[in-house]
């Protein structure tokens, strides 16, 4: 920075190369003041920033939400070279604004004195394909790739492969990856892809084997793909050898592929019948994760009856993946059953029942069951150490958690990660050793993760440590700019500690990046049907009877000590009945029996979870709507039915 800002009175000129780093830096960082001052000061200066310094101005307004900025920079370059023009494009096709790149593309072509690069190919490319362009274009740029010999390269390749299969020309798709010199993952999934979206499943689980074959090991794009063509060709075998795969290569269980293997066992579920195929304990212990993902209880009870009907319960692994679903959906007590039932009890499913007590808050229970563990002379791992710690920081047991740290190397040599380092930190805080987890964090052999820094934010957010807070955010905002939950405590810490104006900089600082909260959401599954709610909906047929209801709830809850804590939009405390969590508690009561065996939800609310972060004491609300809500992550609050009266609303961070 200091060079940069001294190259202005220096009778060389501008350091361009210096400057253009720091736009860079700045855009990486996400300080967006700061790039602009930087700009600001070449205007003021009268100076034409060089192709390279505009490069890097249009990338940083265009990846601030400010596509207009970035144009006017690159309409005043008097010399554009390639990388200007490319620079610009990408700034369009960032946004999605496809239209705008084969405009600015023609502009290109028109000038006459500007080459392509593969970089300026791959955009137009991408840009046809998402408008499934037809047009002569397409053929005409592919003709300049052959031309110019950028039919070696492989993002081009890629790119080509991805247009034509989306425009339903799978044989010149298949054409240019048949003639690849070399195929990266990228190159087999877009043709696996385009097969079977275009309908050719066998030929796409064909190439799939090749690429096996080939020793490329696929990964969660590759499987959502060839599950898909298995689900609509009805390949039952095909599809569960997938699934294994998944299973022993640990590919990662994301959306789109939890999405993929329900879709297809839902599909071939007749063909199992037919064929008398009986899933087993791989494929149980498998599919059952994605029913908690998707808080399907129905279907993990099926399962789980399944498993019993043919003796899989025995199984440690699908043991371990039912009380995992179990707690996960709210019903710790039927997780509790299937684990005093299991016999042979390994290290695997004591780690699963104490995971599963620590996240519902119960600490008491984790701690009693982590030393039967260690009376049964089984070693803890990483694993049970996270979950022993984070039970410690739902208790506020610092001491405790002091000693389980120590014997992780002295006692047991495991040597501790990030992972436990963040529990420790979460723990101290939480007892309001704020020092102290600083102190911790200034000690660790490594380097500070999001989690680790993260821990110590909602220690000062709960102690109201404005100065703490703001220390760990400084951290925060470089390592994850675009979190938005950090700007959102920060902006309430500042708000609580009345600093009003500290805390609409970070909302000025929030709006600048383009990020937005979203309005919580919340859905229950009754009697009736799929209910879903946002914050401030009134679009239920009910919605009069629920926010007065939902008013005399938090009456009560603030008789009984509950705050109403501020939001990033400054909502008012009508505002607060709003949010969604409430609502769908009051429709179950209304919609369903009070019976565990009948009824649960899970309901996704971010911002109800914030504002009871600090609330655990059992209040009257429980005997109004005979819900009890337990918090098993800061995304997601779990609601089952109270088993007596006396059952509290608990929510844990």
């Amino acid at each position: 920075m200091h060079r940069a800002l001294q190259s202005f009175h220096t009778t060389d000129g501008i350091d361009y190369g210096a400057y253009g780093c720091l736009i860079q830096h700045c855009t990486n960082q996400r300080l967006d003041r700061q790039a602009k001052q930087l700009h600001a000061r070449l205007v003021i200066f009268s100076t034409t920033p060089d192709n390279f310094l505009a490069s890097k101005l249009i990338t940083f307004y265009s990846k601030s939400n400010h596509l207009r900025e970035a144009r006017k920079v690159f309409d005043r370059i008097p010399q554009k070279n390639v990388f200007s023009w490319n620079a610009m494009l990408i700034g369009y096709s960032l946004h999605g604004l496809y239209n705008d790149v084969l405009k600015l593309f023609s502009s290109l072509a028109f000038s006459g004195n500007i080459f392509p690069d593969n970089f300026t190919i791959t955009c137009i490319l991408k840009a046809l394909a998402a408008l499934f362009d037809v047009s002569t274009l397409a053929k005409e740029v592919h003709s300049f790739v052959l031309r110019h010999r950028f039919d070696s390269d492989i993002f081009v390749l890629n790119a080509l492969i991805t247009y034509y299969s989306r425009c339903d020309e799978l044989g010149l798709a298949r054409t240019i990856f048949d003639r690849m010199p070399g195929r990266d993952i990228v190159s087999w999934n877009s043709m696996i892809a385009g097969y079977s979206q275009s309908g050719f499943y066998v030929e796409c689980k064909e190439l799939y084997r090749k690429m096996g074959l080939a020793g490329l090991r696929p990964n969660g794009v590759t499987v959502v793909s060839v599950l898909q063509a298995c689900g609509q060709s009805k390949d039952l075998i095909f599809g569960m050898e997938v699934h294994q795969l998944v299973n022993e290569n640990q590919i990662k269980m994301d959306v789109s592929l939890c999405n993929a293997l329900i879709a297809f066992y839902g599909k071939c579920v007749q063909e199992m019948q037919a064929c008398g195929a009986r899933p087993n304990s791989v494929t149980l212990s498998s599919i059952l994760p994605t029913f908690s993902y998707f808080s399907n209880l129905r279907g993990g009870k099926g399962i789980h009856a399944y498993a019993l009907r043919n003796s899989y319960n025995r199984n440690i692994y699908v043991a371990t993946a039912i009380i995992d679903t179990y707690a996960k959906l709210g019903f710790i007590h039927w997780a509790r059953h299937v684990f005093d039932q299991s016999k042979g009890r390994s290290l695997i499913i004591w780690t699963a029942i104490i995971s599963a007590y620590a996240a519902h808050g119960d600490a008491n229970v984790a701690l009693s069951l982590y030393n039967e563990m260690l009376e049964d002379g089984i070693q803890p791992d990483p694993v049970t150490f996270t979950a022993v710690l984070s039970a410690c920081g739902h208790s506020g047991a610092a001491d405790e958690a002091w000693k389980i740290f120590d014997a992780m190397s002295s006692r047991y040599d495991v040597q501790p990660s990030v992972e436990q380092y963040a529990c420790m930190v979460g723990v101290l805080s939480r007892a309001g050793r704020l020092y102290e987890a600083a102190e911790f964090i200034n000690k660790m052999p490594v380097e500070p993760s999001a989690k680790v820094w993260g821990a110590l934010l909602n220690g000062a957010s709960i102690c109201g440590n404005v100065e703490i807070g703001k220390l760990v955010c400084d951290h925060l905002f470089e390592i994850e700019p675009e979190n938005t939950g950090n700007y959102i405590i920060m902006a309430n810490l500042y708000s609580q500690a009345g600093r009003w104006e500290e805390a609409d900089k970070v909302r000025e600082r929030m709006n600048r990046i383009g990020l937005k909260k979203l309005p919580g959401g919340s859905w229950i599954e009754t009697s009736g049907g799929l209910e879903s709610f946002i914050a401030r909906d009134v679009s239920h047929g009910r919605s009069d009877e629920i926010y007065t209801m939902l008013d005399g709830l938090l009456g009560l809850m603030i008789e009984e000590g509950y705050v109403i804590q501020d939001e990033l939009d400054e909502e008012s405390s009508c505002g607060k009945c709003s949010s969604s969590f409430g609502r769908e508690s009051i429709i179950g009561k209304w919609e369903c029996p009070i019976r565990p065996h009948l009824t649960s939800s899970t309901v996704e609310d971010q911002n109800a979870l914030n504002q009871v972060y600090h609330w655990i004491p059992s209040t009257p609300s429980s005997h109004l709507t005979g819900f009890q809500q337990v918090a098993q992550s800061p995304k997601k609050i779990t609601v089952s039915p109270s088993r007596s009266k006396a059952c509290a609303w608990k929510y844990e961070g």
